[in-house]
């Protein structure tokens, strides 16, 4: 059955998986800070919503994509926000990426106006969104999650329950965490292996069917040559931008010097993005680490 779904934030990522929606016959409001991502909405077959109250007492299912905790907390909570203008009952669906803390007290806040909601931010990149095939890490009670299913699923195709309120988060962050830190060590390898004369394609052959395999060699390969599909042979065209994994890797080391987790590996990282960030990597590819290793 058809719902009316208010979508907040139409960027890259948001963009597309709210096409997907309107591409599955639901009725999509979009509201966007950027006209251009609005006019690409509505061309798209999306309606454009006046403002979020409107947007929010319209809808039956409300999702947002947006940079950060604080513009979360604002959306929902702040004075004109969802919040306050949406009814009873109408499902939440966050899948920005953000901090534990903001997804859980946004949580409870919608739990008090009887709003069920989950946190769920997506892996998959644009190329993801735009198939709809992402995965949804979502956080949040099993009613809410079930609620969620039948939308999820038209923007995504792995769908995955990771606990109550702020796991989904969790997850994202810890997924993140792993894929910052086997990027830097399969550049290293990469950048090691030229100074030994080693050919790329030789050290790609060998490592992608040995120990050293994983996903930041085999599917993401940080040199051009070996895996077309990379953005190493687009000049590190993005893909997920550096900007996005430091982020990712500022969130985990948050999370934690709260919790009180070591995560050596996870500091040096997010050190060694901030360097990358810095010195002109920003908007480029997070696998483009690999040539501020190489000191080009």
């Amino acid at each position: 059955m058809a719902s009316t779904v208010g979508f907040i934030g139409l960027g890259n990522m948001g963009g597309p998986m709210a096409v997907n929606l309107v591409k599955a016959g639901h009725r999509v409001l979009g509201f966007d800070l950027s006209d251009a991502a609005l006019s690409a909405h509505v061309e798209a077959g999306g309606e454009k919503a006046d403002g979020i109250s409107d947007l929010a007492a319209a809808s039956d299912v409300i999702v947002t994509m947006l940079p950060a905790g604080k513009h979360v907390r604002q959306i929902y909570q702040g004075e004109g926000g969802i919040l306050q203008n949406a009814k009873a009952g109408t499902l939440l669906i966050d899948s920005s990426t953000i901090d534990v803390e903001s997804a859980r007290v946004v949580s409870a806040a919608a739990a008090e106006m009887n709003m069920p909601m989950v946190d769920a931010p997506v892996s998959g990149g644009v190329g993801g969104a735009t198939a709809g095939t992402l995965t949804f890490m979502v956080g949040g009670g099993d009613e809410a999650f079930a609620a969620a299913g039948p939308f999820l699923d038209i923007m995504g195709k792995t769908i995955v329950h990771a606990g109550g309120a702020g796991n989904g988060q969790a997850a994202k962050i810890c997924n993140n965490m792993i894929l910052g830190i086997s990027m830097i060590g399969v550049s290293e390898a990469f950048v090691l292996a030229e100074k030994l004369g080693l050919d790329a394609q030789k050290l790609f052959d060998i490592s992608s069917t040995a120990s050293g395999q994983c996903w930041s060699l085999t599917s993401y390969c940080p040199v051009p040559g070996p895996l077309p599909s990379s953005p190493a042979n687009r000049d590190y065209e993005p893909g997920f931008a550096a900007a996005m994994m430091l982020k990712d890797l500022k969130l985990a080391q948050e999370a934690a010097n709260t919790s009180g987790a070591a995560t050596p590996l996870g500091a040096e990282a997010a050190a060694l993005y901030a360097l990358f960030c810095n010195t002109g990597g920003n908007e480029k590819d997070f696998s483009g680490i690999v040539n501020f290793l190489r000191g080009s």
